[in-house]
């Protein structure tokens, strides 16, 4: 047995020139072993060089990635059974995706292990405010199950970029000047501040969020385990939160029925007679907007507040279709003027575009929602319901008269074209109808807005700015 030295835990760049040399050599695994800094293992195992040898060869790319992976794993023998798993790839080079093999299964166990303690640092630390010479510093401990925190560090980054901070560990230590990530040597607890002043706010929101109807202890620590509590401002209060959780529940259970809330009462839709509106084709925008309001073609007026008609100019060279009104629309009976609609008002700003000039309106005319609590969550409509609400839309169109039609998201397209269209493939090119319009297709705003991760946001965003362009060089 053999000991090749290692500079460091998570030295991949120093495995990897030895494995590559070892390899062409013609090492095989069970002479080898990887050990770290001046850890030389057993007594009797000789500390070698590597050997001089010539070549190259192409690893798999999942290999490599389960490898810069399984690095960071803190069991002692993981390079050796990286080594392994690469030697054993020259006669079976599918081997990663046999999962009953032992050395892949072990692998892909240490892999999952890896990925959890990342999970779980990005959802733990908790930075508290210290103060330095540059002034405001923010700095937290924590205790990864695994060595992530190189790995990890760039997502602090993303999400903490404008402040200033400090990610102490056993293993060492992340710092952010606003500017470029260091990675230093490991640090001590006692580096850390142990309480600002926003641990009592934090706790007072911790406590005010917590269900005791919904409490799972076995759930929740297995979520959050104690390992973590010591470093948490929140953790104090588990204990107490967690044995009063029975009384609680049931002061909720006995509790009166509160009342609704009054914010869906503030406005009523006018009711218009059926037969006054379904079956009259409007002369007019005013007429299409009083008729909407009368419209009993699909459920939805039920449980909407009020019917939202389009908005803009009589004779719009673009004309602008979303899905259906959200909460807000629904209650303020304009379209576009939640958070989507806002998203949308920027983006028509870098387009060009200028909203005042513009018919915005949307496929299905009332909110569809289910209640959930004090909120009304948005739901869909189906096909059906957009079919049933295309004859207001159909006579929007003519009124209009518009040059291009903006279709937002498969609903829309679905209504205009006739047929739900791949958004993402058939956005940003300009489609002819049976009826002779001009539809532009693409994204939704609130797709956007979903979208959780800010690379991806950024990236799609761009895509959507380029269609609206692509819109407004149409006309």
């Amino acid at each position: 047995m053999r000991s090749f030295v290692l500079a460091d835990p998570l030295d991949f760049d120093g495995w990897r020139e030895a494995a590559r040399r070892l390899r062409l050599a013609g090492v095989e695994p069970a002479e080898v072993r990887f050990v770290v800094g001046h850890s030389r293992g057993d007594l009797f195992d000789e500390a070698a060089a590597l050997p001089e040898v010539e070549g190259a060869f192409n690893a798999p790319r999942a290999f490599m990635e389960t490898a810069a992976q399984l690095i960071q794993h803190r069991s002692e023998n993981r390079f050796d059974l990286m080594y392994r798993l690469l030697w054993r790839l020259k006669d079976q080079p599918d081997l990663l995706n046999v999962l009953s093999d032992q050395d892949v299964a072990e692998a892909a166990d240490r892999v999952k292990a890896v990925r959890r303690a990342a999970h779980k640092m990005k959802a733990f630390v908790r930075f508290r405010q210290a103060e330095d010479e540059a002034g405001e510093h923010w700095v937290a401990w924590f205790e990864p199950a695994h060595r992530v925190l190189q790995a990890t560090a760039p997502f602090f980054v993303r999400r903490f970029s404008a402040m200033r901070w400090t990610i102490l560990t056993p293993d060492g230590s992340a710092h952010w000047n606003g500017e470029a990530l260091d990675c230093r040597p490991a640090a001590e607890q006692a580096q850390a501040p142990t309480e600002d002043a926003m641990e009592d706010f934090w706790r007072t929101y911790y406590a005010s969020t917590f269900n005791p109807a919904r409490l799972r202890p076995q759930a929740m620590q297995s979520e959050m385990p104690k390992r973590y509590w010591k470093n948490l401002p929140e953790a104090a209060l588990i204990p107490e939160l967690m044995a009063a959780a029975s009384v609680r529940t049931e002061a909720m259970v006995t509790r009166p029925t509160s009342r609704p809330n009054d914010r869906f009462q503030r406005v009523r839709a006018p009711v218009v007679d059926r037969a006054a509106t379904d079956d009259l084709a409007p002369e007019s925008l005013d007429e299409l907007a009083r008729g909407v309001q009368g419209c009993r073609r699909c459920p939805l007026w039920r449980d909407a507040t009020q019917g939202v008609c389009g908005e803009g100019p009589k004779r719009a060279a673009l004309m602008v279709v979303g899905e259906q009104p959200g909460d807000q629309e629904d209650l303020v009976g304009r379209p576009f003027a939640g958070p989507a609609g806002r998203l949308l008002g920027a983006a028509f700003e870098e387009a060009g575009l200028n909203r005042r000039d513009l018919y915005l309106t949307n496929a299905v005319k009332h909110f569809k929602h289910e209640p959930r609590g004090k909120r009304r969550l948005h739901k869909t409509p189906n096909a059906g319901e957009v079919q049933a609400c295309r004859w207001w839309l159909d006579h929007e169109r003519r009124l209009v008269k518009p040059r291009l039609i903006l279709a937002l998201g498969a609903t829309a397209g679905l209504a205009v074209l006739g047929r739900k269209p791949a958004v993402q493939a058939e956005r940003g090119r300009v489609m002819t109808t049976a009826d002779g319009a001009r539809v532009l297709l693409t994204v939704h705003p609130a797709y956007l807005l979903r979208l959780p991760d800010p690379a991806r946001r950024d990236s799609e965003r761009a895509r959507f700015l380029a269609d609206l362009a692509a819109a407004s060089a149409q006309f």
